[in-house]
């Protein structure tokens, strides 16, 4: 049951659109690992599972093994990876949930070796590389041949990440990882998945694809590539309804502070979101929200759980003649129609459009749309 006024909806066919828009870019021979970690950047990770898998998703990876566990729990077979360190106390949990393991140490691939046998499982794992990132993983192809070696392990794949500063240090991370990988396939090690291209340079650069890719915002419908080799639709709109209207005359103030004052007689609406819904407090006095395809700045300081909004340029609509409480106010829109983007209010907001998703808190009600 939805009890509250502020949703956010999300649209499971374009979001299957999404996927197979990407892998028939990059073909039948390359796989694809949709990452879904951070809740499925918002969308609702379990959710939005069976869409992912049904297109055509090889892997559905997350970030930590407390995001894998209830994707586990909700789908008994699918397959799945961490991508982020899992610690040790953790690594029999993940052989005993058959999920696929980030390693790049011989000390955790003797413990995962030690679960598996007890527990009469076959740990999955792909080796981490560095490559320049300088995050996670390790440059030491002898730490990395140790892993190998280690008894009662499936070594599937090798992986690394790039920084995508730009394409000459993307090259030279490129190369570094070619290297490790030819070393130990030149030993006889064989790994059935080699990859470092996200979603950005899955799309820019064709010849990083190499056998996986690891989509993430591309699926969602987020566009931080140069190329137009791709068309992707936005899945996730926020909408919400006016609470309350008031008009207030030259001079009076709203909100905390009186931070904005009316320059004119104006009418305000009280809507029923804030921060902890994850719209950014940065927003305030910045964004927008979009009543009767009308922008309607947002005025005075953003709070914790309502924020008000200008609509004195709402115009008449025929039968309603004013703007009336119980109206949509639409928060994110895909950039049609007056309505602010995800795009546009992370720039608003001076942050990356991955991050206006991420804060998305359970508070808001999802409703999926699918045929």
């Amino acid at each position: 049951m939805i009890t509250g006024d502020t949703t956010i909806t999300i649209d499971l066919n374009k979001l299957g659109r999404n996927l197979d828009a990407v892998r028939q870019m990059v073909g039948e021979e390359v796989a694809v690992m949709a990452v879904i970690k951070a809740n499925g950047y918002g969308h609702g990770a379990v959710q939005i599972a069976p869409t992912l898998l049904a297109h055509g998703a090889g892997y559905l990876a997350v970030a930590r093994l407390e995001e894998a566990i209830p994707l586990r729990e909700a789908y008994p077979d699918a397959p799945l990876f961490v991508l982020g360190y899992t610690p040790d106390r953790l690594l029999e949990t993940a052989v005993e949930q058959r999920i696929t393991l980030t390693v790049f140490t011989a000390h955790q691939a003797r413990l995962l070796s030690e679960a598996g046998k007890k527990h009469g499982l076959t740990p999955v794992l792909h080796l981490k590389a560095e490559t320049g990132f300088n995050r996670l993983g390790t440059d030491d192809v002898n730490e990395l041949r140790a892993i190998l070696q280690t008894p009662g392990l499936n070594v599937e794949g090798i992986y690394s990440h790039l920084a995508l500063k730009d394409r000459p240090s993307d090259e030279i991370q490129l190369k570094r990882f070619l290297d490790m990988v030819y070393t130990l396939e030149q030993e006889g090690y064989a790994f059935r998945y080699k990859h470092i291209a996200d979603s950005i340079s899955a799309v820019d650069y064709p010849d990083f694809r190499l056998n996986m890719i690891r989509p993430g915002a591309i699926l969602y419908g987020m566009k931080s590539f140069e190329s137009d080799c791709i068309t992707v639709e936005p899945v996730m709109s926020m909408q919400t309804r006016i609470a309350r209207l008031r008009r207030i005359e030259v001079g009076e103030g709203v909100g905390y502070d009186l931070d904005w004052v009316a320059q004119r007689p104006s009418v305000i609406a009280t809507l029923p979101f804030g921060y902890a819904d994850g719209y950014p407090r940065a927003l305030g006095g910045k964004g927008y929200v979009t009543i009767r395809g009308v922008k309607c700045p947002l005025v005075g300081i953003l709070c914790m759980d309502q924020c008000v909004a200008d609509v004195t340029d709402v115009p008449d609509v025929p039968d309603v003649p004013d703007v009336q409480e119980g109206d949509t106010a639409v928060i994110y829109g895909d950039g049609t129609q007056n309505t602010l983007s995800v795009a546009e209010a992370a720039q608003l907001a001076g942050c990356n459009k991955n991050e206006i998703l991420c804060r998305l808190t359970q508070r808001p009600a999802r409703i999926y749309h699918s045929c």
